[in-house]
């Protein structure tokens, strides 16, 4: 993990692989949590975590690359959600096929997986779900859709994602939810926050 300083008052975090960042994003939080750690956002993504918002860079540079994290199985202890998902997504065919199995063995696949929100991006609620084996990565469609309708259960690369709103998109529908994801009106806005472990139950 290499330590980078952002302006005066934040630090990025460069990771080697998505578990690393994990580990750092549940070590970070909890020292914050603790008042081991001041610090405004600690905000994950595929292979960094942005530390920002700390009264000095330097300073906290020094005491992040003086902490040890807890190993990642650990940080596996976030909140839990199963999320009802119908599983007639106009793709799922071709996901069966990408991965040469039929389609009753792709939903088992998809539903049996605890997946994790790895970090949050794209717009507002959407949140990048990892925890596929390796070999299960899909390729994005050729050209994206005008118009994925909000709750549209999706894979794309390592990922599964679930548009909280209506977009344009180019991720492999699988499924659909009724769950309302992101609530405007609702502290936090976002049901899925980095750290939440997801099941995509079948309803």
């Amino acid at each position: 993990m290499w330590i980078r300083p952002v302006g005066a008052r934040a630090l990025l975090l460069e990771c080697a692989d998505s578990a690393e960042v994990e580990t750092w994003r549940a070590e970070l939080w909890r020292r914050r949590e603790a008042g081991e750690l001041v610090a405004v956002d600690i905000v994950p993504a595929a292979r960094t975590v942005l530390v920002d918002g700390v009264p000095d860079a330097g300073e906290a540079a020094e005491l992040v690359a003086g902490w040890t994290p807890r190993p990642a199985a650990d940080s596996r202890d976030g909140d839990y959600l199963e999320v009802p998902t119908v599983y007639d997504g106009e793709d799922l065919s071709a996901v069966a096929e990408l991965w040469q199995v039929d389609v009753d063995t792709a939903v088992a696949r998809i539903s049996g997986t605890e997946l994790r929100v790895a970090f949050c991006g794209f717009a507002p609620g959407f949140a990048y779900l990892d925890g596929f084996p390796d070999g299960w990565a899909v390729p994005r469609l050729p050209s994206p859709r005008p118009r994925v309708p909000a709750g549209a259960v999706a894979l794309a690369g390592p990922y599964a994602g679930i548009y909280p709103s209506a977009s344009p998109g180019g991720w492999r529908l699988v499924g659909r939810t009724g769950m309302r994801l992101f609530d405007v009106h609702r502290d936090p806005p976002a049901r899925l926050v980095p750290g939440t472990r997801v099941r995509l139950v079948p309803a």
